[in-house]
């Protein structure tokens, strides 16, 4: 039986498209929302006058932090008003799939609901996708929405 999901959103348009059918799966099943935005760090910035370094320095960036809260502010609105149960949480990784395999863990969601880009295989080759590796790393069971 499910009955926590984890929705990992991303802080786009394209992340909010998961949060009225997640609220409804969640409605029809009686599980709670974890809410979650994980955005990969950024490139410290370099100083004038110094060479790049080969290797990006992570940073937090406090404007993604409050835009993802912002998100996620919204989505728990939506939820609360179909009387679903919602927790949110946000953070800043170097690997957005491990980082959404561990909010999982960490939050006993016995599901996960994502929304794919759907850029088909060369992009995929190119830029990855992070709901492949989510789908090929875990046990749980992982709905895609396209």
């Amino acid at each position: 039986m499910v009955e926590h999901l984890l929705v990992p959103v991303d802080v786009g348009p394209l992340g909010e498209r998961a949060f009225v059918p997640s609220i409804e799966l969640a409605r029809q099943l009686g599980a709670a929302i974890t809410g979650f935005v994980v955005e990969p760090f950024g490139a410290a910035p370099v100083p004038k006058g110094s060479a790049p370094l080969a290797v990006d320095t992570p940073r937090t960036d406090a404007g993604l932090q409050a835009h993802a809260h912002a998100v996620l502010a919204r989505f728990e609105g939506l939820a609360r008003e179909a009387g679903v149960p919602f927790h949110s949480a946000a953070t800043q990784a170097v690997e957005v799939s491990e980082a959404i395999l561990a909010a999982a863990r960490e939050h006993g969601c016995d599901m996960i609901v994502m929304v794919t880009h759907g850029r088909g295989l060369l992009a995929e080759l190119l830029w990855g996708s992070n709901t492949r590796k989510v789908v090929a790393q875990t046990r749980l069971p992982v709905l895609v929405l396209h």
